[in-house]
Protein backbone atom coordinates (compact mmCIF):
# COMPACT_ATOMS: atom_id res chain seq x y z
CA UNK A 1 0.00 0.00 0.00
CA UNK A 2 1.11 3.29 -0.78
CA UNK A 3 2.03 6.46 1.80
CA UNK A 4 0.71 6.46 5.48
CA UNK A 5 -2.33 8.87 6.03
CA UNK A 6 -4.98 6.29 7.65
CA UNK A 7 -8.11 6.22 5.25
CA UNK A 8 -11.19 5.45 6.65
CA UNK A 9 -12.79 2.38 5.08
CA UNK A 10 -16.25 1.33 5.01
CA UNK A 11 -16.61 -2.56 5.07
CA UNK A 12 -20.11 -3.85 4.79
CA UNK A 13 -20.81 -7.10 6.63
CA UNK A 14 -22.33 -9.12 3.81
CA UNK A 15 -24.53 -12.00 4.92
CA UNK A 16 -24.46 -12.60 8.37
CA UNK A 17 -25.15 -16.54 7.92
CA UNK A 18 -21.83 -16.80 5.57
CA UNK A 19 -18.29 -16.43 6.01
CA UNK A 20 -18.25 -12.58 5.75
CA UNK A 21 -18.13 -11.67 9.48
CA UNK A 22 -15.48 -14.76 10.45
CA UNK A 23 -12.86 -12.93 6.95
CA UNK A 24 -13.44 -9.04 8.17
CA UNK A 25 -12.15 -10.85 11.67
CA UNK A 26 -9.32 -12.26 10.69
CA UNK A 27 -8.57 -9.84 8.14
CA UNK A 28 -8.17 -6.64 10.89
CA UNK A 29 -7.05 -9.07 14.26
CA UNK A 30 -3.35 -7.78 13.45
CA UNK A 31 -2.77 -4.75 14.95
CA UNK A 32 -0.45 -3.28 12.59
CA UNK A 33 -3.43 -3.09 9.96
CA UNK A 34 -4.87 -0.16 12.14
CA UNK A 35 -2.17 1.41 11.91
CA UNK A 36 -2.90 1.91 8.06
CA UNK A 37 -6.74 2.22 7.85
CA UNK A 38 -9.72 2.86 10.33
CA UNK A 39 -12.37 0.30 9.38
CA UNK A 40 -15.73 1.11 10.10
CA UNK A 41 -17.75 -2.21 9.68
CA UNK A 42 -21.40 -1.57 8.87
CA UNK A 43 -23.19 -4.38 10.09
CA UNK A 44 -24.13 -6.57 13.42
CA UNK A 45 -21.95 -5.93 16.44
CA UNK A 46 -23.83 -9.13 17.96
CA UNK A 47 -22.70 -11.21 14.77
CA UNK A 48 -19.46 -10.66 14.90
CA UNK A 49 -19.05 -10.82 18.48
CA UNK A 50 -20.69 -14.39 17.79
CA UNK A 51 -18.17 -15.13 15.36
CA UNK A 52 -15.10 -14.08 17.48
CA UNK A 53 -16.27 -16.09 20.18
CA UNK A 54 -16.81 -18.92 17.73
CA UNK A 55 -13.95 -18.96 15.40
CA UNK A 56 -11.37 -18.05 18.01
CA UNK A 57 -11.09 -14.62 17.18
CA UNK A 58 -12.48 -13.14 20.80
CA UNK A 59 -9.27 -10.97 21.37
CA UNK A 60 -10.05 -8.87 18.41
CA UNK A 61 -12.26 -5.89 20.28
CA UNK A 62 -14.69 -3.64 18.79
CA UNK A 63 -15.94 -0.49 19.64
CA UNK A 64 -19.44 0.40 18.63
CA UNK A 65 -20.40 3.94 17.16
CA UNK A 66 -23.40 5.81 15.99
CA UNK A 67 -21.99 7.28 12.95
CA UNK A 68 -18.65 6.85 10.61
CA UNK A 69 -17.67 10.63 11.71
CA UNK A 70 -17.11 9.42 14.80
CA UNK A 71 -14.37 6.55 14.22
CA UNK A 72 -11.92 6.85 16.78
CA UNK A 73 -8.08 5.77 14.82
CA UNK A 74 -6.60 2.84 15.82
CA UNK A 75 -9.92 1.03 16.45
CA UNK A 76 -12.19 -1.43 14.70
CA UNK A 77 -15.26 0.49 14.39
CA UNK A 78 -18.77 -0.91 14.17
CA UNK A 79 -22.32 0.84 13.15
CA UNK A 80 -25.26 -1.39 13.81
CA UNK A 81 -27.53 -1.08 11.11
CA UNK A 82 -30.30 -2.89 12.79
CA UNK A 83 -31.65 -2.60 16.17
CA UNK A 84 -33.60 -5.63 15.86
CA UNK A 85 -32.62 -8.77 17.87
CA UNK A 86 -31.45 -11.02 15.01
CA UNK A 87 -30.31 -14.31 15.04
CA UNK A 88 -27.09 -16.04 13.62
CA UNK A 89 -28.25 -18.91 11.60
CA UNK A 90 -24.48 -20.30 10.30
CA UNK A 91 -24.96 -21.51 6.75
CA UNK A 92 -28.69 -20.67 6.18
CA UNK A 93 -30.46 -18.40 4.18
CA UNK A 94 -32.65 -16.06 5.99
CA UNK A 95 -34.74 -12.68 5.17
CA UNK A 96 -33.36 -11.39 8.23
CA UNK A 97 -29.47 -11.82 7.03
CA UNK A 98 -30.81 -10.38 3.57
CA UNK A 99 -32.09 -7.58 5.42
CA UNK A 100 -29.17 -6.93 7.07
CA UNK A 101 -26.48 -7.21 4.05
CA UNK A 102 -29.18 -4.54 2.64
CA UNK A 103 -29.09 -1.73 4.81
CA UNK A 104 -25.23 -2.61 5.33
CA UNK A 105 -24.67 -1.24 1.83
CA UNK A 106 -27.49 1.64 1.69
CA UNK A 107 -25.56 2.97 4.92
CA UNK A 108 -22.31 2.37 3.54
CA UNK A 109 -23.29 4.00 0.06
CA UNK A 110 -24.63 6.99 1.74
CA UNK A 111 -21.58 8.08 3.81
CA UNK A 112 -19.31 7.16 1.10
CA UNK A 113 -21.15 10.20 -0.89
CA UNK A 114 -20.83 12.36 1.82
CA UNK A 115 -17.19 11.70 2.49
CA UNK A 116 -17.54 9.95 5.74
CA UNK A 117 -15.69 7.27 4.70
CA UNK A 118 -13.43 7.16 1.71
CA UNK A 119 -13.26 3.66 0.45
CA UNK A 120 -16.28 0.58 0.16
CA UNK A 121 -15.23 -2.88 0.79
CA UNK A 122 -18.19 -5.25 0.40
CA UNK A 123 -18.17 -8.99 1.89
CA UNK A 124 -20.46 -11.61 0.17
CA UNK A 125 -24.16 -11.45 -0.14
CA UNK A 126 -26.74 -13.73 -1.11
CA UNK A 127 -28.33 -12.45 -4.37
CA UNK A 128 -31.40 -14.71 -4.02
CA UNK A 129 -31.27 -13.75 -0.07
CA UNK A 130 -31.08 -9.82 -0.82
CA UNK A 131 -33.58 -9.59 -3.37
CA UNK A 132 -36.02 -11.46 -1.21
CA UNK A 133 -35.32 -8.24 1.45
CA UNK A 134 -36.37 -6.08 -1.44
CA UNK A 135 -32.33 -5.45 -3.42
CA UNK A 136 -33.54 -4.89 -6.83
CA UNK A 137 -30.02 -5.62 -8.77
CA UNK A 138 -28.41 -8.44 -9.72
CA UNK A 139 -24.99 -7.44 -7.60
CA UNK A 140 -22.92 -5.12 -5.84
CA UNK A 141 -21.90 -4.24 -9.40
CA UNK A 142 -24.89 -2.62 -10.70
CA UNK A 143 -25.55 -1.83 -7.08
CA UNK A 144 -23.65 1.09 -7.13
CA UNK A 145 -23.44 2.16 -10.74
CA UNK A 146 -27.25 2.77 -10.49
CA UNK A 147 -25.53 5.65 -7.58
CA UNK A 148 -22.82 6.87 -9.63
CA UNK A 149 -24.77 9.52 -11.65
CA UNK A 150 -25.41 7.21 -14.73
CA UNK A 151 -21.44 6.43 -14.92
CA UNK A 152 -21.04 3.08 -16.41
CA UNK A 153 -19.40 0.30 -14.20
CA UNK A 154 -17.01 -1.70 -15.27
CA UNK A 155 -16.21 -5.49 -13.28
CA UNK A 156 -12.54 -6.06 -12.63
CA UNK A 157 -10.89 -9.14 -11.33
CA UNK A 158 -7.07 -7.99 -10.01
CA UNK A 159 -4.66 -10.43 -8.59
CA UNK A 160 -0.93 -10.70 -8.77
CA UNK A 161 -1.04 -12.82 -12.12
CA UNK A 162 -3.61 -10.88 -13.84
CA UNK A 163 -6.41 -8.18 -14.60
CA UNK A 164 -9.91 -9.54 -16.20
CA UNK A 165 -12.51 -7.44 -16.84
CA UNK A 166 -16.11 -8.20 -18.48
CA UNK A 167 -18.01 -6.74 -21.01
CA UNK A 168 -21.36 -9.03 -20.12
CA UNK A 169 -21.49 -9.72 -16.07
CA UNK A 170 -24.58 -11.25 -14.53
CA UNK A 171 -26.77 -13.02 -18.01
CA UNK A 172 -27.52 -15.87 -18.94
CA UNK A 173 -24.87 -17.77 -21.36
CA UNK A 174 -27.68 -17.70 -24.22
CA UNK A 175 -28.32 -13.80 -23.44
CA UNK A 176 -24.08 -13.20 -23.98
CA UNK A 177 -24.30 -12.42 -27.81
CA UNK A 178 -27.39 -10.39 -27.66
CA UNK A 179 -25.64 -8.06 -24.93
CA UNK A 180 -22.22 -7.19 -26.85
CA UNK A 181 -22.37 -4.74 -29.13
CA UNK A 182 -19.59 -2.89 -30.74
CA UNK A 183 -19.74 0.52 -28.98
CA UNK A 184 -20.21 -1.66 -25.65
CA UNK A 185 -16.76 -3.17 -25.95
CA UNK A 186 -15.28 -0.19 -26.69
CA UNK A 187 -16.77 1.41 -24.18
CA UNK A 188 -16.04 -1.03 -22.04
CA UNK A 189 -12.41 -1.27 -23.06
CA UNK A 190 -12.23 2.70 -22.67
CA UNK A 191 -13.19 2.33 -18.96
CA UNK A 192 -10.35 -0.50 -18.90
CA UNK A 193 -7.84 0.99 -20.37
CA UNK A 194 -8.59 4.61 -18.06
CA UNK A 195 -8.75 2.86 -14.52
CA UNK A 196 -5.54 0.57 -15.83
CA UNK A 197 -3.95 4.21 -15.88
CA UNK A 198 -5.48 6.11 -13.00
CA UNK A 199 -5.96 3.02 -10.77
CA UNK A 200 -3.04 0.86 -11.49
CA UNK A 201 -0.76 3.45 -12.64
CA UNK A 202 0.32 2.07 -15.95
CA UNK A 203 0.94 4.60 -18.50
CA UNK A 204 0.05 2.65 -21.57
CA UNK A 205 -1.73 -0.61 -20.82
CA UNK A 206 -1.59 -3.53 -23.87
CA UNK A 207 -5.06 -4.62 -23.45
CA UNK A 208 -5.50 -8.37 -24.59
CA UNK A 209 -9.57 -9.08 -26.22
CA UNK A 210 -10.68 -12.34 -26.20
CA UNK A 211 -13.28 -13.72 -28.66
CA UNK A 212 -16.92 -15.44 -27.91
CA UNK A 213 -16.51 -18.28 -29.84
CA UNK A 214 -14.55 -21.45 -30.47
CA UNK A 215 -11.20 -21.09 -32.38
CA UNK A 216 -11.97 -17.05 -32.60
CA UNK A 217 -15.38 -18.31 -34.79
CA UNK A 218 -13.11 -19.71 -38.02
CA UNK A 219 -13.89 -17.40 -40.26
CA UNK A 220 -17.67 -17.16 -39.32
CA UNK A 221 -17.93 -21.08 -39.49
CA UNK A 222 -18.24 -21.03 -35.72
CA UNK A 223 -19.77 -18.09 -35.51
CA UNK A 224 -19.79 -14.62 -37.12
CA UNK A 225 -19.41 -11.92 -33.20
CA UNK A 226 -15.89 -12.06 -34.08
CA UNK A 227 -15.99 -10.37 -37.77
CA UNK A 228 -19.16 -8.57 -36.80
CA UNK A 229 -18.43 -6.71 -33.70
CA UNK A 230 -15.70 -7.79 -31.73
CA UNK A 231 -12.43 -7.27 -34.13
CA UNK A 232 -14.27 -3.92 -35.97
CA UNK A 233 -14.77 -2.95 -32.17
CA UNK A 234 -10.96 -3.53 -31.69
CA UNK A 235 -10.01 -1.41 -35.08
CA UNK A 236 -12.04 1.40 -33.88
CA UNK A 237 -10.17 1.46 -30.39
CA UNK A 238 -6.77 1.08 -32.43
CA UNK A 239 -7.40 4.50 -34.65
CA UNK A 240 -8.39 6.04 -31.18
CA UNK A 241 -4.65 5.57 -29.57
CA UNK A 242 -5.76 2.50 -27.65
CA UNK A 243 -3.69 -0.73 -27.67
CA UNK A 244 -5.89 -3.13 -27.61
CA UNK A 245 -5.36 -6.58 -29.40
CA UNK A 246 -6.82 -9.63 -30.62
CA UNK A 247 -9.33 -11.57 -30.59
CA UNK A 248 -7.46 -14.32 -28.77
CA UNK A 249 -9.53 -17.53 -28.49
CA UNK A 250 -9.04 -17.76 -24.63
CA UNK A 251 -7.97 -21.70 -24.70
CA UNK A 252 -4.84 -21.28 -26.70
CA UNK A 253 -4.51 -17.62 -25.17
CA UNK A 254 -4.49 -18.74 -21.15
CA UNK A 255 -3.10 -21.88 -22.22
CA UNK A 256 0.21 -20.94 -23.78
CA UNK A 257 0.58 -17.88 -21.57
CA UNK A 258 -0.13 -15.21 -23.69
CA UNK A 259 -1.45 -13.24 -20.93
CA UNK A 260 1.62 -12.59 -19.64
CA UNK A 261 2.42 -10.29 -22.65
CA UNK A 262 -0.79 -7.73 -21.60
CA UNK A 263 -1.51 -5.59 -18.57
CA UNK A 264 -5.24 -6.38 -18.70
CA UNK A 265 -7.41 -9.00 -20.63
CA UNK A 266 -11.39 -8.19 -21.69
CA UNK A 267 -13.61 -11.13 -21.46
CA UNK A 268 -16.74 -11.16 -23.38
CA UNK A 269 -18.26 -13.10 -20.15
CA UNK A 270 -18.73 -13.86 -16.80
CA UNK A 271 -17.37 -17.15 -16.83
CA UNK A 272 -15.10 -17.51 -19.82
CA UNK A 273 -13.12 -14.60 -17.40
CA UNK A 274 -14.03 -15.45 -14.05
CA UNK A 275 -13.24 -19.56 -14.55
CA UNK A 276 -9.48 -19.27 -15.48
CA UNK A 277 -9.02 -16.23 -12.88
CA UNK A 278 -10.87 -17.99 -10.26
CA UNK A 279 -8.70 -20.97 -11.18
CA UNK A 280 -5.45 -19.54 -10.91
CA UNK A 281 -5.80 -16.37 -8.22
CA UNK A 282 -8.73 -17.59 -5.75
CA UNK A 283 -7.37 -17.02 -2.41
CA UNK A 284 -5.92 -13.59 -3.41
CA UNK A 285 -8.27 -12.26 -6.31
CA UNK A 286 -9.98 -8.93 -5.71
CA UNK A 287 -13.49 -8.07 -7.16
CA UNK A 288 -13.24 -3.91 -7.92
CA UNK A 289 -15.88 -2.02 -9.37
CA UNK A 290 -13.93 -0.05 -12.27
CA UNK A 291 -15.23 3.04 -13.92
CA UNK A 292 -16.82 4.55 -10.68
CA UNK A 293 -15.94 7.81 -9.00
CA UNK A 294 -15.67 5.85 -5.61
CA UNK A 295 -14.11 3.30 -4.80
CA UNK A 296 -15.23 -0.35 -4.07
CA UNK A 297 -13.76 -3.94 -3.86
CA UNK A 298 -14.50 -7.02 -2.35
CA UNK A 299 -13.06 -10.54 -1.93
CA UNK A 300 -13.30 -13.06 -4.74
CA UNK A 301 -15.21 -15.50 -3.13
CA UNK A 302 -19.39 -16.19 -2.10
CA UNK A 303 -20.70 -16.49 1.21
CA UNK A 304 -19.43 -20.08 1.45
CA UNK A 305 -22.98 -20.98 3.83
CA UNK A 306 -20.87 -24.87 4.10
CA UNK A 307 -17.95 -23.41 6.07
CA UNK A 308 -19.37 -20.62 7.80
CA UNK A 309 -18.38 -20.46 11.48
CA UNK A 310 -16.38 -23.47 11.20
CA UNK A 311 -13.48 -21.39 11.10
CA UNK A 312 -12.30 -22.51 7.64
CA UNK A 313 -12.29 -19.29 5.72
CA UNK A 314 -9.11 -18.19 4.20
CA UNK A 315 -9.14 -13.97 5.27
CA UNK A 316 -6.67 -13.87 2.30
CA UNK A 317 -9.32 -12.41 -0.59
CA UNK A 318 -11.00 -9.91 2.35
CA UNK A 319 -7.14 -8.26 3.16
CA UNK A 320 -6.13 -8.27 -0.41
CA UNK A 321 -9.54 -6.54 -1.40
CA UNK A 322 -8.92 -3.88 1.78
CA UNK A 323 -5.47 -3.22 0.64
CA UNK A 324 -6.50 -2.77 -2.77
CA UNK A 325 -9.19 -0.42 -2.03
CA UNK A 326 -6.61 1.76 -0.47
CA UNK A 327 -4.27 1.75 -3.08
CA UNK A 328 -6.55 2.64 -5.79
CA UNK A 329 -7.37 5.55 -3.64
CA UNK A 330 -3.85 6.83 -3.15
CA UNK A 331 -3.30 6.32 -6.78
CA UNK A 332 -6.32 8.16 -8.29
CA UNK A 333 -4.92 11.38 -6.10
CA UNK A 334 -1.56 11.01 -7.71
CA UNK A 335 -2.62 10.68 -11.09
CA UNK A 336 -5.02 13.61 -10.45
CA UNK A 337 -2.13 15.51 -8.94
CA UNK A 338 0.58 14.43 -11.83
CA UNK A 339 -2.10 15.77 -14.08
CA UNK A 340 -3.44 18.64 -13.00
CA UNK A 341 -0.16 20.92 -14.20
CA UNK A 342 1.35 18.31 -17.13
CA UNK A 343 4.95 19.74 -18.59
CA UNK A 344 4.55 22.08 -21.50
CA UNK A 345 6.27 20.53 -24.64
CA UNK A 346 7.13 23.23 -27.03
CA UNK A 347 7.38 21.96 -30.43
CA UNK A 348 10.38 23.39 -32.44
CA UNK A 349 10.31 26.10 -35.01
CA UNK A 350 10.83 25.17 -38.53
CA UNK A 351 13.76 26.53 -39.82
CA UNK A 352 15.12 27.65 -37.02
CA UNK A 353 18.48 26.64 -35.66
CA UNK A 354 19.96 27.10 -31.81
CA UNK A 355 23.53 27.75 -31.52
CA UNK A 356 25.31 25.84 -29.51
CA UNK A 357 28.10 27.21 -27.90
CA UNK A 358 31.37 24.57 -26.35
CA UNK A 359 31.34 24.88 -23.54
CA UNK A 360 34.29 26.20 -21.18
CA UNK A 361 35.43 29.10 -23.98
CA UNK A 362 35.53 32.63 -23.68
CA UNK A 363 34.36 35.15 -25.64
CA UNK A 364 36.79 37.51 -27.20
Amino acid sequence: MRGTKSLKVGITIGDINGIGPEVILKSLKDKRMLGVITPIIYGLESALSYYKKKTGLSDVELVTIKEAVKSRKGKINVINVSAENIEVQEGKESNSSGKVAVRALELAAKDISTGAIDVIVTAPISKIVCQNAGFKFQGHTEYFSSLSNGAEALMLLNSSIMKIALVTTHVALKDVSDGISIEKIINKTKIFDQSLKKDFGIRKPKIAVLSLNPHSGEDGKMGTEEKEIIIPAINKLRDEGIMAFGPFPSDGFFGSEARKDFDGILSMYHDQGLTVFKALSFDEGVNYTSGLPIVRTSPDHGTAFDIAGKGLASETSMRNAIYLAVDVFKSRAFYKESSRNPLEIKKPIKNQKEEVKPRGLKKN
